[in-house]
């Protein structure tokens, strides 16, 4: 179906620009649909150079109107000549208009854009610039150098440049003393990240912010998908008019009304005679029962009250001896006969708790009975499983014993388990903490180091650990007064960041650890954190996304429940920290206070107890992960608490923990299709009370995934395969991490109640 393209837009308010500016901004999209596809919708900026003299305003509104009056007046050629005849035409009209009086030559620049489909033309003449942002990389639209700008003496010379917009696709028109001011690379990081209002706003308060004045128009559009539709019209049926509308109703056969008007006249005639006949024979019954004898009226008698009272006294005492007599009896027969409360419906619950008990055995017995019904007919296998399933809940509220219950129950859950790819696993003790440095050690976080070996943030020392995963060793690192100054407060939250490792404490302080070597030697230092107030004790996750991956600057996110807000420092270019206040990532204000963690891809994903929220350009999309197959049946419900993502914007596979049923369910990260779980095997360690977790890849095609957990006393490794296929479970067979700016991994957080 063919797309077509609806362009978003973004400008400054007159409000907020500065009183200094005289630029004018033209946006015309028409509402005539034939103008629509032949001239396009007209974008541009016209600017005015600080002191220039005359009247700056009235000038630059006059050049504005005239490109847009004869663009759309001029039929007489395609759109790049029309627009350069637009162009020179507002150049003679401001010539010849008193608003060029006291007007320097050059002072006034314009750049116009015309979007027709997927067809894009820009026009560029003076201190204006074009940049268009695709796939996240800033192109500089050429211009012509020998335009000077408007008025020019004679004819100026234009050069329209000519491409094609796609989805996705960026366009910026700004002035000259905006770029100079504020720089390209800001204008990419607005125009990929931010709405096109946004960006807009964000780059123009950065304008403000670098001291700049005068000349401040910019326009920013964004090009996104609207399919094509197209209505079909069900045809109805036209009836013609009724000819005898109005006209008495006739039979087409002869005679037929006159024989149906006679039989009408004698069917009411024969009414009449018989309504006649019993009215004479009512009056015939009442002259009869008139002369039949009649009894004398009695008179009255009076009785006494005390004789009347006595006599409803007895009449009592009567019916009370009979109410009596029928209890007793009552009674009598009831423990005669053996009945109790309830009997009857005892039996009936028995009689149906071991017909529900029967039906199960049933079911399970088409399944295993002969052959491997899963194998040959998986959909007709979870069909009869999910019925006994239902029959065995239903015997187990009726009162059927458990022992009966627990070997079908087995069967079933062991057959769905295999319908739902459901993986048995084992985990072994890379290091217990409770052994070797602390026996109250408390882990909070755990994050994969850039040295390939596991950090983990111990609350009870106060320190950060690192666990060698080769040779299953901790040592600690950091603990808390190390580092200049008054040193490192108590560590809180880690993360990862390219070659360092993030350390903010309790006191809100950022430090930075890099290692050094391979046997835990490194650097602690502290890092500026810019903002108006320190961050509060309420973080919920903090997370790192390359800026540059060359040179190891990352940009650092911060979930604030407070501000209702994800907070994004931007580096500062010389690796001292993020000395800048922070931004607003989202487009609005939201409730973040059940955000558990935040992994950054390309796409932002923040882990609720749901599922993952993704955010693009600040704003959350439809996103949503599929809920796992046994959700009616063996394990309802879920309860996500932490998550590790594989590397590439939505490649690979999320990775989620449920600590509702203690598992680790794998979806994909595209699509949110659900792919397998994993579970503990009979026997072995629990998968409970997780702080955190990152998934190490296979190093070779035949070994499985490892997923590397701590809970609050000990560092496990899982292997994701089956227990049985698996001889000693470790670590060491994955790959010495990368300094990718996207490892696959994730910490995360201590998780609260």
């Amino acid at each position: 179906m063919a797309v077509r393209l609806h362009l978003k837009i973004g400008l400054v308010p007159g409000a907020d620009r500065l009183s200094t500016s005289a630029d004018v901004v033209i946006h015309h999209e028409p509402s005539i649909g034939s103008i629509s596809r032949s001239k396009g919708n007209l974008y541009g900026v016209v600017t005015v150079a600080s002191k220039s003299g005359g009247k700056p305003g009235e000038a630059a509104t006059l050049v504005a109107d005239a490109i847009a009056d004869r663009y759309y007046y001029d039929e007489s050629a395609g759109i790049p000549i029309c627009l350069e005849k637009s162009i020179r035409t507002a150049n003679q009209t401001l010539r010849q208009a008193r608003e060029s009086h006291g007007l320097a030559p050059g002072a006034i620049g314009a750049c116009v854009a015309v979007v027709r489909g997927h067809e894009l033309y820009v026009a560029t003449i003076g201190d204006v610039d074009a940049y268009l942002v695709r796939q996240a990389r800033l192109l500089t639209l050429p211009k012509d150098e020998r335009g000077d700008g408007l008025p020019a003496s004679g004819d100026v010379h234009v050069d329209v440049w000519r491409g094609e917009i796609a989805v996705g696709d960026s366009l910026l028109l700004v002035s000259g003393n905006v770029t100079r001011t504020v720089g390209t690379e800001e204008f990419k990081d607005a125009l990929v990240t931010l709405h096109p209002q946004s960006a807009a706003e964000h780059l123009h308060h950065l304008f403000l912010a670098g001291k700049g004045s005068g000349s401040d128009a910019l326009l920013a559009l964004e090009a996104s998908e609207v399919p094509a539709t197209r209505v079909e019209h069900k045809l109805v049926p036209v009836r013609p008019a009724e000819p005898l509308a109005g006209a008495p109703d006739r039979s087409p056969i002869p005679l037929a009304d006159p024989i149906a008007g006679a039989a009408d006249a004698v069917g009411q005639r024969a009414s009449d005679l018989k309504t006649g006949i019993g009215l004479a024979g009512a009056s015939i019954i009442d002259r009869l029962m008139g002369m039949m004898p009649r009894r004398r009226p009695r008179y009255r008698r009076v009785m006494p009250l005390a004789s009347k009272r006595d006599a409803q006294r007895r009449a009592g005492f009567a019916a009370l001896a009979f109410l009596g007599v029928v209890v007793a009896l009552g009674v009598g027969l009831w423990l005669v006969g053996g009945a109790l409360p309830g009997r009857d419906g005892q039996i009936s619950d028995v009689n149906a708790g071991d017909q529900a008990l029967a039906t199960a055995q049933e079911r399970i017995d088409q399944v295993f009975g002969e052959g491997d019904l899963i194998a040959g007919d998986a959909v007709k296998a979870q069909r009869l499983l999910r019925e006994a399933w239902i029959e065995l809940e239903t015997a187990e509220s009726l009162g059927v014993a458990a022992a009966a219950l627990r070997p079908l129950r087995t069967q079933a859950v062991d057959g769905l388990d295999r319908i739902y790819r459901v993986t048995a696993v084992t985990s072994s003790v890379l290091v217990d903490l409770t052994a070797e440095l602390s026996p109250d050690a408390d882990i909070i976080d755990v994050v994969l180091g850039p040295d390939g070996a596991a950090y983990l943030v111990d609350k009870a020392t106060k320190s950060i650990i690192r666990v060698d995963l080769v040779e299953r060793t901790a040592k600690v690192v950091v603990k808390a007064g190390d580092g200049a100054g008054k040193g490192i407060g108590e560590p809180w939250q880690m993360t990862l960041g390219g070659p360092d490792i993030l350390i903010l404490d309790r006191d809100g302080v950022l430090w930075r650890w890099r290692p050094s070597d391979a046997k835990g030697r490194g650097t602690l230092a502290k890092l500026r954190l810019g903002g108006d107030s320190a961050l509060g004790d309420d973080i919920r996750d903090t997370s790192t996304f390359a800026r540059n991956a060359d040179t190891g600057s990352y940009y650092y996110y911060v979930v604030d429940p407070s501000s209702k807000q994800i907070l994004r420092y931007s580096p500062a270019a010389d690796g001292s920290g993020y000395p800048k206040a922070p931004t607003d990532y989202l487009a609005s204000a939201t409730d973040v206070s059940g955000h558990h963690e935040l992994l950054i891809d390309g796409d932002v994903y923040a882990l609720t107890s749901e599922g993952p929220i993704r955010y693009q350009s600040g704003r959350a999309d439809d996103y949503k992960l599929d809920a796992p197959p046994d959700d009616g049946d063996v394990r309802p419900g879920h309860d996500y608490r932490q998550f590790a993502i594989d590397p590439g914007r939505r490649e690979g596979r999320i990775w989620l923990w449920d600590s509702e049923h203690q598992r680790v369910v794998a979806m994909d990260k595209a699509s949110g299709d659900y792919l397998e779980q994993f579970v503990a095997a009979p026997g072995g360690e629990v998968l409970a009370d997780w702080r955190g977790m990152f998934v190490l890849a296979p190093s070779a095609a035949d070994q499985p995934s490892v997923l590397v957990w701590a809970d609050a006393g000990r560092l496990m490794a899982t292997p994701l395969a089956d227990a049985s296929a698996i001889a000693s479970p470790s670590p060491s067979a994955s790959p010495s991490p990368s300094p990718s700016p996207r490892p696959t991994r994730k910490p995360k957080k201590t998780p609260k109640p």
